[in-house]
């Protein structure tokens, strides 16, 4: 038997129910109203633990606050930062089976462009869910929408698989200036912003107006439009490889197409005759322009502390310039920081939601198909995105996505998910099933408010499923 509408309506599921709701009091009300617009948590009731957990990985599993209050916040944080923890053989045997991770782009081109985007969405969830280093998950979905390329232009998702490897996985917790020269060396990122039909004579300005607005120095970071046709020139001949007998998709500097005259770059003159090394000093003068520390150091604190992240901005940005842009040095601070604890929360995206749901339950997931058209009905199907600036961070954008979370909290209780599970019994092991069940998905003690989860007591999926569809569990 499913819950009843006014069980679920009790225990303060947002469903987006509309006029349905109209008249039905103050409930009512505030399940018809934007998820900005009402009070997510009281304050000071945010447990600290499940609060570092959260921001800093996709959420606990079974055991996660227990092993984190036994070796403390800095402790977890310094060994999140180190990212060396091996993932499991069953994790590893899962991602070797993907070809959109092992083959070669060209070789992938025999197979479905939808097959290869969802390997790479499979990849993804599973790393999320089963992975053991949960910061550099975060910081691959962070750095996956900053370099954000659309997986269905021209034969972008082929190529997407190496530059998740080489760009974003490889470098996502190092320097930044290493990133941003893999990016621009990256064949997926250069035939999704038209580089490759940039050149001498008939240049293609896509690339050098995103590599400054999206990528470094941010849309109010001082350049001008002579500064992004000079950036064009520069990066003319900055194509992929078609010869005969070479290693075809790949990178090729060809001097043939380069604009080989002086450019002048945000003030810096670049002399004639430089070649490639041209587009290698742009990406040297970006790097280490002032409003590339400010812009990455706002990006980054706000996707960790959310309204709060204005406090720390100045401090991270000097720690960029200080270090080179050492994203490492960067996050310590701000994770171990007071406001990442007591900052307002933030609204999960379909990813995460996902992501912390099957880990707050114990559940287990081949990442297939079925769950990505769970992911696909709250509007984020990974890679996906057609604009260059990544999946949208504000919460109003993801208004719509409710009914959607409701269904899959349900679908995941019921076994309607093909290639995912939970073991609900072992979730609440000894204890009262309401009790563990809202103690291990929501981190709180059980409530008078609670009290229709009892009439599901001998269900404790369905209790399972009322907490995963609270207003409480959309924020991290």
């Amino acid at each position: 038997m499913k819950p009843s509408r006014r069980d679920c309506l009790r225990a303060g599921l947002v469903a987006g129910a509309g006029a349905a709701l109209t008249g039905c009091g103050p409930l009512g009300r505030r399940l018809t109203e934007r998820p900005d617009q009402f009070e997510p948590l009281p304050p000071g009731n945010v447990q600290p633990d499940r609060r570092l957990l959260d921001r800093v990985t996709f959420g606990p599993r079974p055991g996660d606050l227990e092993e984190l209050r036994e070796i403390g916040h800095e402790a977890f944080v310094k060994r999140e930062l180190l990212a060396d923890r091996p993932d499991t053989l069953a994790l590893k045997l899962q991602l070797s089976r993907l070809d959109a991770l092992q083959m070669e782009a060209y070789d992938l081109r025999d197979l479905p462009e939808d097959t290869v985007l969802g390997q790479l969405q499979q990849a993804a969830i599973l790393r999320a869910v089963h992975g053991e280093n949960g910061l550099q998950e975060r910081m691959v979905e962070f750095w996956t929408d900053h370099f954000s390329i659309y997986g269905r232009k021209g034969l972008s998702g082929y190529r997407k698989g190496a530059d998740e490897r080489d760009v974003i996985r490889k470098h996502a917790l190092g320097r930044f200036g290493d990133m941003l020269r893999a990016s621009a060396h990256s064949p997926a990122m250069l035939m999704f912003l038209d580089n490759p039909f940039n050149q001498k004579g008939g240049p293609n300005e896509n690339y050098a107006r995103e590599i400054m607005e999206l990528h470094s120095l941010g849309v109010d970071g001082g350049y001008t439009q002579q500064d992004v046709e000079e950036v064009a020139r520069c990066f003319t001949g900055w194509r992929l490889e078609r010869r005969f007998l070479r290693h075809r998709g790949a990178f090729r500097f060809d001097p043939d197409l380069h604009d080989d005259g002086e450019k002048t770059v945000l003030g810096v003159r670049i002399p004639a005759g430089g070649g490639q090394q041209d587009g290698e000093r742009v990406l040297d003068i970006l790097a280490e322009h002032p409003s590339t520390a400010r812009f990455i150091s706002r990006k980054l604190c706000r996707y960790f502390l959310g309204e709060a992240g204005s406090k720390w901005e100045a401090r991270t940005e000097k720690t960029f310039r200080e270090t080179g842009g050492d994203i490492r040095s960067m996050l310590e601070p701000l994770l171990l920081s007071k406001e990442l604890l007591d900052a307002p929360p933030i609204f999960k995206r379909p990813f995460d939601y996902v992501a912390s749901a099957l880990r707050a339950v114990g559940g287990v997931t081949d990442g297939g198909k079925p769950l990505q058209d769970h992911l696909a009905s709250m509007g984020q199907p990974l890679y996906q995105w057609p604009m260059p600036d990544g999946f949208p961070t504000k919460t109003s954008a993801w208004t719509g996505t409710m009914l959607g979370r409701w269904n899959f909290a349900f679908a995941l209780a019921e076994g309607r998910i093909g290639g995912t599970s939970a073991e609900w019994a072992a979730l609440a092991g000894e204890r009262p099933p309401v009790d563990a069940t809202v103690e291990g998905i929501l981190a709180r003690k059980r409530s008078a408010k609670d009290e229709v989860l009892e009439k599901w007591a001998d269900r404790p999926e369905m209790v399972a499923a009322l907490c995963l569809a609270t207003p409480e569990f959309q924020w991290r």
